[in-house]
């Protein structure tokens, strides 16, 4: 046999010494993993454990704020079938109120556990979370002053709505922009304006807020008449009207107190001005105003007492200054008058030929 033979039939020692390597390389893993296992499935466990926790708080806390809002729902619609109900009670208002609310608790919640449960995770894995706080506090700090109009808008209508200052049809002054609430959001609020037209007001654009719907209102009619007047008659007159008028419905459920004669508001020299007011349901004053006036408007043609209006009283044609639609005298009516004068047309002079 030639030598090429014999070398490629003779074992090469490279193959021992591979298998020998891998065996050893498998035993040196083989003992890593039996020294870490126990670290492994203890960490398994461990985020296991954290997330079966978190998902578990996080479905019963928004299940009971969920409960907590059905039921205060339930209670508004219970309340509105009585016969006050629609007084104390907006089941719009109260409905999107609550709802917010619980929008806005079920985010937090959520955000708060989940949040904490990744932070949990992370530090299972011995990962040092210092540098990811602090740069979650630098974006935080970034995007706070990025959006700063967002989250004052969104921070004022969460206060807005826990406070109560106003809900779905309420008629508020919202310096900005005045009317009817239609709907109230965590940013936006949207009012009904007097001729229909709607406004849409950002929550941190509202400074100050004038709520015309709550509590109760008031409704205030002046009385303007000559000063000749006999006031015990005025009073009577006004007094009558206004006991009819809270013994009539609806307006014995809108007015809530007695009609008041409060006096003389104002003495001029052609009229003197009586103030009458009354307490009115909330968001009823105008009604009550214009009803208020027709009826002591007829009261005092009854008792035959004059009204004095915006209008001023026209005089007497008796009285009138007869020199009144005279035109001023012309200064060209006299010939001797300097204007006439300077008028006159220069004669001609006659030249004498010699």
């Amino acid at each position: 046999m030639s030598l090429s033979v014999l070398l490629a039939v003779a074992p090469s020692p490279e193959p021992v010494g591979s298998l020998g390597e891998a065996a050893e390389q498998a035993g040196n893993a083989a003992g890593w993993v039996e020294e870490n296992w126990s670290t492994w499935l203890s960490t398994g466990l461990r985020i296991l454990l954290i997330v079966a926790v978190a998902i578990t708080l996080r479905y019963l806390i928004r299940r009971a704020l969920t409960n907590l809002i059905d039921r205060m729902n339930r209670s508004a619609q219970a309340v509105q079938g009585t016969a006050l109900g629609g007084l104390l009670v907006n089941a719009e208002r109260r409905r999107q109120r609550s709802e917010a609310i619980g929008s806005v608790l079920r985010s937090v919640a959520s955000f708060l556990i989940m949040g904490t449960a990744a932070l949990m995770i992370l530090g299972a894995f011995k990962i040092n979370l210092a540098p990811l706080l602090a740069s979650a506090g630098v974006a935080g700090v970034a995007l706070g002053f990025g959006a700063r109009n967002l989250v004052t808008d969104f921070l004022s209508g969460v206060f807005m709505i826990l406070e109560d200052q106003y809900g779905v049809g309420d008629t508020i002054d919202a310096g900005v922009a005045s009317g009817e609430v239609i709907e109230v959001g965590l940013r936006v609020t949207k009012l009904r304006g007097d001729n229909g037209e709607i406004w849409y007001v950002r929550n941190g654009e509202v400074k100050r807020i004038g709520n015309l719907s709550q509590g109760w209102s008031t409704a205030g009619v002046d009385v303007t008449v000559r000063p000749t007047e006999d006031l015990e008659q005025v009073r009577k007159a006004i007094t009558a009207a206004a006991e009819t008028m809270t013994k009539e419905e609806p307006w014995a459920e809108r007015l809530w107190g007695p009609v008041e004669v409060l006096g003389l508001d104002a003495v001029l020299l052609d009229s003197m001005t009586v103030r009458v007011t009354a307490k009115t349901m909330p968001g009823k004053s105008v009604g009550v105003e214009r009803e208020l006036r027709w009826r002591i408007k007829q009261a005092l043609d009854d008792a035959g007492i004059r009204m004095i209006g915006v209008v001023p009283l026209q005089q007497d044609e008796s009285a009138a200054d007869p020199t009144a639609g005279m035109a001023a005298p012309s200064a060209y009516a006299s010939a001797t008058s300097p204007q006439s004068m300077a008028t006159t047309p220069i004669p001609p002079t006659s030249l004498n030929k010699h």
